[in-house]
């Protein structure tokens, strides 16, 4: 009888650590249902599509900074924004201001995952709200911070959503340049344009220049998503988007990077590029397999 009530005793500690072992370490989740409504409002009318110097921009940029800071992500270099200038293409000086986060990983070597937050804002009293073109990708940075939040990357994960890309690259080439960690940098993840397509087909751009990156995109869960490979050979029938995005001044650098994004459509740089055209379903797909995607580079 003593025997048995023993083995029960050890029987219930035993469960009560391996509760308590659970409840201490939740398997991470991707909250898809807030990355639409992040999607829905950085898209808005409110944002006035959100072009660099604007009111709208500055909604955008100050409700960024919010969500990062709700989800986890640490300031990055003591600060969440980084204020830069620049000249437009009229030859205008301009004040741009990215917004950038950390999640600090176990050891100090560092992905940049990028996505710009600015748009073309408003023309003839339409507002171009750039639904896909960026703010999929925006919203897909604060889910991630969300993600690895949970659960400590191995590397610092720096999530950099850049001002006045649709003016030349002005945010990114501003990171770079000012940047003093370049050299702990790994590779650059870059999301523009990844919830917009009839063909659930999207891209992963890069791996003509960094062919070591292929295998491990090779090996990930890409769910009911088409991953085509492309756009980054300058003797291929297809465009080159080797600098089309904010990706482009990491790869000046020597920086790997995959830039992940749909072919132009219908919507491309016009007002209908709004939350109500976005193909919810597909767009939540992406988001997951990038997230594989960032697990894989993660893990190298």
């Amino acid at each position: 009888m003593k025997s048995s009530l023993k083995l029960l005793l050890v029987f219930i500690v035993a469960l009560f650590i391996s509760c308590t072992s659970q409840q201490e370490t939740p398997t991470p989740s991707l909250d898809t249902d807030r990355l639409i409504e992040d999607l829905r409002f950085i898209s808005s009318d409110t944002t006035e599509g959100r072009r660099a110097g604007s009111e709208g921009n500055r909604i955008a940029r100050e409700y960024l900074v919010e969500r990062f800071k709700e989800e986890g992500a640490e300031p990055f270099q003591g600060t969440y924004t980084h204020e830069f200038n620049f000249r437009n293409r009229q030859g205008e000086e301009m004040t741009g201001i990215n917004v950038i986060g950390q999640v600090p990983g176990k050891t100090d070597s560092v992905i940049v995952i990028t996505a710009h937050y600015d748009h073309l804002g408003m023309q003839d009293s339409l507002i171009f709200n750039g639904a896909d073109d960026d703010a999929s990708g925006t919203a897909a940075l604060i889910a991630y911070i969300d993600y690895f939040s949970q659960d400590q990357p191995n590397h610092t994960l720096v999530f950099a959503a850049f001002d006045a890309e649709e003016m030349g690259l002005q945010g990114a080439r501003a990171f770079v340049q000012d940047s003093i960690f370049l050299d702990k940098v790994k590779m650059n993840i870059n999301l523009d344009m990844i919830a917009q397509n009839d063909s659930n087909e999207i891209y992963a751009v890069g791996t003509y220049h960094y062919p070591e990156l292929k295998p491990v995109l090779d090996g990930i869960d890409t769910g009911q998503i088409n991953l085509l490979f492309g756009h980054d050979d300058p003797d291929s029938e297809l465009d080159d988007w080797t600098y089309a995005s904010d990706h482009g001044p990491f790869h000046q650098q020597g920086v790997p990077f995959i830039y992940f994004g749909v072919a132009d459509h219908e919507h491309y740089h016009r007002h209908t590029d709004d939350f109500g055209t976005i193909p919810q379903e597909f767009y939540k797909g992406t988001v997951r397999m990038i997230l594989n995607a960032i697990l894989a580079f993660d893990e190298l």
